[in-house]
């Protein structure tokens, strides 16, 4: 009996230590754009955010490696830096309005399928920044999540279905839940699920067997991004970047007054 009113005394005094903490970091950045945070504070945000991203996503804590959250937060900063400064389709202001737009139904077709809203509100902001894309790019995908004809028809998609927001939001959340059914034993298999979307689960698989091991694999996602050099062109050049990418987005798009954005959370909508 002692013994487990000592585990209580110490689960309680962790619980309040933590929303201590919790409540200390918000406190730091109540106020204050990221724009003028200095460089420490900026990366105390993200890696604040990204955590918090993750147990939304996950239900768990993601143990990201510092140099992994320096990814996140220059994937921050880079997509801050198009607020109001770019023409046309790249102002982040437009993709958040689209976004706005787009949100009732992602968030629906993801929750219909027992995966997190958060995966439907943002693939689409780094596949098309919400743009329903008509004209195929180099690789032949095509509509607002980006499949290519072969990918959708593997989830049942017509060639006109890919154009189709709601069948083709369908088919991407089957795609996430299947990837983290592929997944499953690895503490982070929700990143992995969406590194999956952008380079292929069987890839990822190969990937994964070289590089990660007892000693990283609380961090997989750290270990192929930490270890980029030794896997392929299309890794270095492209899928190192979508994990982070996401993050960004969605810390971005949780928090858009500390981006000086005078809106609502995406997922509020």
């Amino acid at each position: 009996m002692k013994l487990q009113k000592m585990l209580v005394l110490f689960a309680v005094i962790f619980f309040l230590t933590t929303s201590a903490l919790d409540a200390r970091a918000q406190t730091a950045f109540a106020g204050k754009v990221y724009e003028d945070m200095s460089r420490p504070e900026r990366l105390a945000f993200v890696g604040e955010q990204a955590r918090r991203i993750a147990r939304e996503i996950s239900g768990n804590d993601y143990e990201f490696t510092p140099a992994f959250e320096v990814d996140i937060q220059k994937a921050v900063t880079q997509y801050a830096q198009r607020i109001g400064n770019n023409a046309g389709n790249r102002d982040l202001r437009l993709v958040l309005e689209r976004g706005q737009a787009q949100a009732p139904k992602l968030i629906s077709a993801f929750r219909a399928r027992t995966v997190s809203p958060l995966f439907g509100l943002y693939i689409p902001w780094i596949e098309s920044a919400y743009v329903n894309i008509a004209s195929p790019n180099s690789m032949g995908a095509i509509g607002m999540f980006q499949f290519v004809p072969k990918t959708g028809e593997h989830f049942g998609l017509s060639a006109e279905d890919l154009l189709d927001v709601d069948k083709s939001a369908d088919a991407a959340a089957r795609y996430i839940a299947e990837s983290l059914e592929t997944f499953k034993g690895d503490p982070m298999k929700e990143a992995l699920a969406l590194l999956a979307y952008n380079r292929g689960a069987q890839r990822l698989t190969r990937d994964l067997a070289v590089l990660v091991n007892d000693q990283n694999k609380q961090c997989s996602i750290c270990a192929l991004t930490a270890d980029r050099s030794k896997l392929d062109e299309t890794f270095r050049n492209e899928s190192v970047f979508y994990v982070p990418l996401f993050f960004a987005a969605a810390i971005i798009g949780e928090n858009p007054r500390a981006f000086g954005l005078q809106m609502q959370p995406l997922s509020a909508h």
